[in-house]
């Protein structure tokens, strides 16, 4: 979104850009932390370092991780296309995992992770239980149907090349230390 606006004086006086701005606002009046990363090490990353984008806080949390740990070698997010027949809809889809990051291990050896972030909750089958809304219910197995699709054709695509799949929640994210 673009703004006419130059300067917008934030808290101790400093400037930043209306648009930086006023794009947090709007980010965070939806539930979840959007907006443009700006990577400290863009070497490091594998496709257009002025274009890379999070859709989370936990995403955001990743990309300054991987931007920034010396294990990691070279990261990307978003860059790959992993087709998939959704389970949920039946139709041809492409997914596009949130990471593939290239690091050297605790042996000291060099491998190649695809990574996908989510919320624990949609991690788990969904269950319909007494006092659970139909609808919600409903809503809950299409998205884990669709997950569980894409997740099981990163799987086949990894095997492939040799890599690994995992997906990491809150609870792997929020423990992670830069550098």
């Amino acid at each position: 979104m673009k703004h006419p606006w130059k300067l917008v004086c934030t808290d101790g006086g400093k400037t930043a850009p209306a648009e930086e701005i006023i794009e947090k606002v709007f980010s965070m009046s939806k539930r979840y932390l959007q907006g443009q990363f700006k990577a400290l090490n863009p070497q490091k990353y594998k496709g257009d370092p002025t274009r890379i984008f999070y859709r989370s806080s936990l995403e955001l949390r990743c990309m300054s991780y991987f931007d920034s740990h010396m294990d990691v070698i070279w990261w990307s997010s978003e860059e790959i296309i992993v087709p998939y027949k959704d389970a949920g809809t039946g139709k041809n889809r492409r997914y596009f995992p949130d990471f593939v990051i290239n690091i050297r291990n605790k042996e000291g050896s060099i491998e190649t992770l695809m990574i996908e972030v989510k919320p624990s909750r949609e991690t788990i089958q969904p269950s319909h239980s007494k006092g659970k809304n139909k609808q919600a219910f409903l809503k809950e197995a299409m998205t884990w149907a669709t997950n569980s699709s894409k997740w099981s054709a990163a799987e086949r695509y990894c095997l492939d090349r040799k890599w690994k799949f995992t997906i990491l929640t809150e609870k792997d994210i929020l423990g992670l230390k830069t550098k």
